[in-house]
């Protein structure tokens, strides 16, 4: 184990990049604090001590849809109790509370719903567009984009350039859950393959749109198919250079249907942020999203390699509804806090990652 690490901090050092065999040896191994040092020192020559974060809304416009994946709990259908679907005018209400509020981003996903037709969303963006021209909208999966081009008949390029043209600026990159279809067959059967979310998202690219890209992790998935999954994000990133960040999610498991499912602790927590800083040698910024991790162990990451703790949030859904015991929003000021009491430097970016104020 210790060869493994003296020759995986060479390979940092130089620049060189590791192995998918050195990556499943790290996730075996038990040196967590071990691991930890390789990932910071990955981080701190990229990122210095800098800890970015932004300013966003999260609106999840109907938990209607026509999957029904066992690992989630946010998916409704039509008959069940808690099923909605947010009015135009409820939308843009929150999109301008949230302008007033100093936010830079929307981040809005919703189900694939069964009856809503392609223009609601074209029109829901030219809405907010005209509304609150100062917000980035950061919108829609490649799960989404493909369901968009099923219900149209249209293909993935039409379906990408309708967006754009009405307001999208960049795609948040979930949906990817878990590559292996081994893994997808008992998690999300009726979900779009993993050869297609990366087939759609290398199109987004292709199209100028920035991504960023996710793992659903901490299920019935195991270290060789998490590896999998690291491996096929940084070939895409070689061919296209498009995505932004990589977010672990770590698995939430009450109030899901997924037989045996293990859930994330937190030593497998940082242990997986910081393998994904060491091997994802071409993405710049790992993300910790605080709503899933909770507040701890999003600080204690920032020791583990990760350079971004996303946003204020407000009002998200779908972690929640799974169980997740995180607060609701952060304030700047909280976001701050938690990046100073870990000795790193806040900065609040926008959406792509340009630097709007240090603190």
């Amino acid at each position: 184990m210790i060869r493994l690490f003296e020759t995986i901090r060479a390979k940092l050092e130089s620049g060189a990049r590791i192995s998918d065999a050195e990556a499943l040896a790290l996730f075996e191994s038990p040196d967590l604090l071990g691991i930890g040092e390789l990932a910071a020192q990955a981080n701190r020559r990229r990122n210095g001590d800098k800890v970015y974060f932004n300013l966003n809304r999260h609106i999840n416009y109907t938990n209607l849809c026509v999957n029904r994946c066992t690992f989630c709990a946010f998916c409704k259908g039509e008959e069940d109790e808690g099923c909605y679907t947010l009015a135009l005018n409820d939308i843009l209400a929150k999109a301008g509370a949230a302008a007033a509020a100093g936010a830079t981003e929307l981040h809005m996903v919703g189900g694939l719903h069964p009856e809503l037709p392609f223009d609601f969303y074209l029109e829901m963006l030219a809405a907010v567009r005209a509304d609150c021209p100062q917000l980035h909208i950061k919108a829609f999966t490649a799960v989404e984009i493909d369901y968009f081009a099923q219900l149209t008949g249209q293909s993935v390029e039409q379906v990408i350039a309708e967006l754009k043209e009405a307001g999208l600026g960049s795609m948040p990159g979930g949906g990817a859950e878990i590559f292996a279809a081994r893994v997808r067959e008992k998690i999300c059967p009726e979900k779009i393959s993993g050869e297609r979310w990366l087939e759609v998202t290398e199109k987004v690219h292709r199209a100028g749109l920035k991504t960023n890209a996710t793992m659903l992790f901490g299920h019935v998935e195991e270290y060789v198919d998490r590896v999998d999954h690291l491996a096929r994000l940084r070939r895409l990133q070689d061919r296209t250079g498009g995505f932004q960040a990589f977010i672990p999610l770590a698995f939430q498991p009450d109030n899901t249907r997924v037989p045996g499912a293990k859930g994330v602790g937190g030593v497998d927590a940082l242990k997986t942020l910081a393998i994904s800083r060491i091997y994802l040698d071409n993405f710049r910024h790992i993300k910790a999203y605080w709503v899933m991790l909770g507040l701890k162990i999003a600080q204690v990451a920032l020791a583990f390699g990760v350079n971004d703790l996303d946003g204020t949030v407000v009002e998200e859904k779908i972690g929640h509804d799974a169980g997740a015991e995180s607060p609701q929003a952060l304030s700047r000021e909280q976001l701050c806090a938690l990046i100073r009491k870990a000795g790193r430097v806040p900065v609040e970016r926008d959406t792509l990652y340009r630097e709007l104020r240090q603190f």
